[in-house]
């Protein structure tokens, strides 16, 4: 197994590759932090190639990070945008706003595959069966995990079914 040394060699390679794509060297140290603990926080498996491990993770963590990013702003658009006293009602889009955390903060909570299945059935618009198929699941075990999600968010945002 590769030990912390040898992700460490590829420290300053993935600032300067994400700062290029990022066009910011904080985010850049950011993602690099968030990468490597995540690769340290990971059960002991066999990295075969932790250079090219480590770029996936960190590649992984940017795109999560922009989907979510990009559907907060969408959130916050239509709220903006579609309030009940009409356009603009800074009321309903500070509530849209508030409701957004407490969902992104509800989700980050679950495991991995219960938010990705949560993502793509809801926000992506794919069916159960293409997400059963992407993850290489049944669909009764997607079925699973949206329902755990569900119930996840009810609980932690009080809203009635």
């Amino acid at each position: 197994m590769s030990g912390p040394k040898g992700f460490l060699d590829y420290y300053h390679e993935l600032i300067g590759t994400w700062t290029r794509k990022l066009r910011s060297r904080q985010q850049a140290e950011d993602l690099a932090h968030d990468a490597f603990v995540r690769v340290l926080e990971s059960p002991g498996e066999q990295v075969e190639q932790p250079r090219a491990y480590l770029h996936q993770t960190a590649r992984n963590i940017a795109v999560d990070t922009f989907r979510r990013e990009d559907r907060r702003e969408v959130l916050e658009l239509q709220a903006f945008d579609e309030s009940p006293v009409g356009s603009g009602d800074p009321e309903a889009y500070v509530h849209a706003l508030e409701l957004a955390d407490s969902v992104e903060r509800a989700l980050a909570e679950l495991p991995l595959n219960c938010r990705q299945v949560f993502i793509w059935q809801k926000l992506e618009g794919r069916t159960q069966a293409e997400i059963a198929a992407r993850m290489g699941l049944s669909k009764n075990m997607v079925e699973k995990y949206m329902i755990r999600t569900l119930r996840h968010l009810r609980e932690h945002l009080d809203v009635s079914a």
